[in-house]
């Protein structure tokens, strides 16, 4: 690959802008929810699969239903997706907010991650 085709792609890679939001793993036999903040929903979609398939996901009880369920008895689900200008810019407490927001609407959910 030559050198300008390398810049390119990494000033696309800077500037790109992922969908950021709040993500829930629904598990839909009893309901049991985790919702997380996410800076890249669909990476951090595929990295709790990745987990949870593999048996090393931190959150055990999401763990424990996955393996009684299997990866067709959940749902994920982005539930509020945050507007954001700047790619470069850290949002982590807009999200949090975003967050707190979907836990008022379902109280009974848990953390994704602790």
């Amino acid at each position: 690959m030559d050198m300008k085709k390398k810049k390119e792609l990494i000033e696309e890679w800077k500037n790109r802008r992922p969908e950021m939001g709040v993500i829930s793993f629904r598990c839909k036999s009893n309901g049991e929810s985790f919702l997380g903040i996410s800076k890249d929903t669909k990476s951090d979609y595929n990295s709790n699969r990745f987990k949870l398939l593999t048996g090393n996901h931190p959150n055990k009880r999401m763990q424990e239903l996955w393996q009684q369920y299997g990866e067709e008895g959940f749902e994920f689900i982005v539930l509020k997706v945050l507007k954001y200008e700047d790619p470069q810019e850290d949002h982590t407490d807009e999200l949090k907010t975003l967050r707190e927001l979907c836990f008022a609407d379902d109280p009974q959910a848990r953390r994704i991650w602790k």
